[in-house]
């Protein structure tokens, strides 16, 4: 056993896969500048490689949290097959991949997630001529059935809604459900960001685009009972219950969602639960799709069609109206 394998079987449970991946790549740097490193590990090479790759997708607007499941994801990569970048075949990452799911018990989709990051590196090393053509290349997509995943009742909304214990949390449950922002656009919000007027918002999405999102009557009305009742200068739209006020973190919405579980019975709520809801009532109600997608923030339509499961009976009625 090598001492990188020793090390990480010793960490294994102790600490998240993500520290470990940090600390193999750490120890990586430091057993390349050994004088007693094996001379056929490029460990110097694959990782300024790999810190190149993600200077550029930094450049190009990836959030921080990205570019860690980068680094941890191609690191651990680099770290466990010992083989230069430059010389790596479609064989050596196929191999890792299935190594990876037998060792694991990983999803399909996870190894595709695996399969989609390796593809983009190895890709990005291919346009600067680092390699002549990317060995993923001829990996395929790992098929998988996607399953319908729930979304709210009318009825859940509304006992979410009487569970509330205050005017922020009401606030919170509405803006999610209404707007179908993200938890993180949430959070970032600002008192100078909402028009009460138009009832609309701007909000920072992934890689800091802008876009436009609306909120309905009750949500302004809401918001405003909320903002009236706060006596505090924080320009945050939501902060903290106690003192020091402060903005509220996605953590925060989070526990508060949880403790929901508790009061109202209504289970699995969390945050990307009220967004999908949102985008799957206004499809049913016959919103394109496209709007959708422009409300959601999605750069690929694909993407907001994973989020929207269309009702059954909806397209049981279409296929009445346009085809039977």
């Amino acid at each position: 056993m090598t001492l990188k394998e020793d090390l990480r079987n010793s960490l294994t449970g102790k600490i998240d896969e993500l520290s470990i991946s940090i600390v193999m790549v750490e120890l990586s740097l430091l057993l390349d500048k050994s004088e007693n490193r094996k001379e056929h590990y490029p460990g110097d090479g694959n990782i300024k490689l790999l810190q190149a790759f993600l200077s550029s997708k930094r450049l190009e607007g990836c959030s921080e949290k990205t570019l860690n499941y980068y680094q941890s994801t191609i690191g651990m990569m680099i770290s466990e097959l010992e083989i230069s970048l430059t010389e790596m075949s479609t064989d050596d990452i196929r191999n890792y991949l299935s190594d990876y799911q037998s060792r694991r018990g990983s999803s399909k989709v996870t190894i595709d997630n695996i399969r989609r990051i390796f593809s983009s590196f190895f890709s990005w090393l291919e346009d600067e001529e680092y390699i002549l053509k990317s060995p993923v290349r001829r990996i395929h997509k790992v098929k998988f059935g996607r399953t319908v995943k729930d979304t709210f009742s009318d009825e859940d909304i509304e006992r979410l809604r009487d569970g509330c214990e205050n005017t922020r949390n009401l606030a919170i449950i509405d803006t999610l459900i209404s707007t179908g922002m993200r938890v993180g656009e949430l959070v970032r919000l600002n008192r100078s960001d909402i028009d009460f007027n138009e009832r609309e918002s701007v909000v920072f999405g992934k890689g800091g685009s802008e876009r436009k999102v609306y909120f309905d009557a009750r949500t302004k009305l809401h918001l405003k009972d909320y903002l009236d009742r706060r006596s505090d200068d924080n320009p945050a739209l939501f902060v903290t219950l106690h003192n020091p006020v402060k903005r509220i973190s996605i953590n925060g919405v989070e526990t508060m969602l949880k403790s929901l579980e508790k009061i109202t019975g209504v289970e699995d709520i969390h945050p990307h639960k009220f967004r999908r809801t949102m985008a799957t009532r206004a499809i049913d109600k016959g919103m394109p799709i496209e709007q959708v997608q422009k409300l959601l923030g999605h750069v690929r339509i694909d993407t907001t069609l994973h989020y929207a499961m269309v009702n059954q009976e909806n397209v049981k009625n279409a296929h009445k109206k346009y085809v039977a």
